[in-house]
């Protein structure tokens, strides 16, 4: 019997694959991986529609919440778990929820995505509301765990969405508000939804977040002005962008980071109008957040 779902069936292209040498291997692989990016492509105006749901329910005060198993669910807590240190956002804003909890991230807990009342369980521990915006993450569009969610959050009155790599049940679609459906086909090695799917995956939730905290002026330009500090790395990024920015000395630069808090976008707005780190912060909170709105200075060009 033919499995319905597009990342059970067997690839006609890797049937040998167990007869290869390392670099057909490598070849066989690399070319099924050339088929994600236009899989991805196909679904821009979805993933547009994800952006522009997830800027409002940060706008209202609401908060991303990815819900998945396995490769899916890690995938969703790792996009969330970087949004911190890369947008200066709060770990709450960006969350991810994986079925089995916390032990799931490094070991597979068998079963814990079959557990359907868990599913919708996670949605109530975390107050689920109307402001909030609750992703479905599902290679293979038919977890269990994934399905309860969605209805719940649905019922909670959040907005929805799906990301599945196989075409979900009719009755799933009904439940969301966004589906994104990133077909990438069969498998090199059948059913390993952690190659082409969990790749499919990655670069979609890439695009939503990146392109939400863009939209929320988490950017100035290119540049990553709502960043924490929280390395050696960062700081020496911050200083940097104030200087290429203001056209000040590194010296400078620390001092302004300083007296704005260590905040890179305050420190731009401050020196740009020469106001006060207060006053900066109201020229922001009135402009939505967005730099480009407070001061009328475009980004430095880039040099190449």
């Amino acid at each position: 019997m033919i499995d319905p779902r597009a990342t059970e069936r067997r690839n006609p292209r890797t049937a040998s694959i167990d007869l290869a040498t390392p670099i057909e291997i490598v070849d066989v692989i690399n070319a099924e991986d050339r088929v994600v990016p236009d899989a991805v492509a196909s679904q821009r105006a979805q993933i547009a529609d994800a952006i522009t749901v997830a800027e409002s329910s940060f706008r209202a005060g609401g908060r991303l919440f990815y819900v998945g198993a396995g490769t899916s669910g890690r995938l969703g807590v790792l996009d969330a778990s970087e949004c911190p240190p890369t947008f200066g956002t709060d770990p709450e804003m960006v969350q991810g929820i994986i079925a089995g909890g916390l032990p799931a991230l490094t070991r597979s807990q068998e079963g814990a995505e079959d557990i359907v009342e868990n599913g919708a369980k996670a949605m109530d521990e975390h107050s689920v509301n109307v402001h909030d915006f609750v992703i479905g993450i599902a290679a293979s569009g038919t977890t269990p765990y994934v399905h309860s969610a969605i209805r719940r959050a649905r019922e909670l009155g959040a907005k929805t969405g799906i990301i599945s790599c196989s075409p979900p049940p009719s009755e799933l679609l009904e439940q969301v508000d966004v589906a994104i459906l990133p077909i990438v086909g069969p498998e090199v090695v059948t059913g390993s939804t952690r190659m082409k799917a969990g790749t499919a995956t990655k670069l979609v939730l890439n695009m939503i977040t990146t392109g939400a905290m863009i939209r929320l002026g988490k950017t100035y330009g290119n540049l990553m002005v709502d960043l924490k500090a929280t390395n050696n790395k960062l700081t020496d990024r911050s200083e940097r962008i104030v200087v290429e920015v203001c056209g000040v000395s590194r010296e400078e630069a620390r001092k302004l980071l300083e007296a704005s808090g260590r905040s890179v976008k305050t420190a731009i707005v401050m020196q740009k109008l020469g106001v006060s780190r207060s006053e900066a912060e109201k020229a922001l909170k009135q402009a939505g957040g967005v730099i480009r709105r407070a001061i009328p200075d475009a980004p430095p060009p880039v040099i190449e």
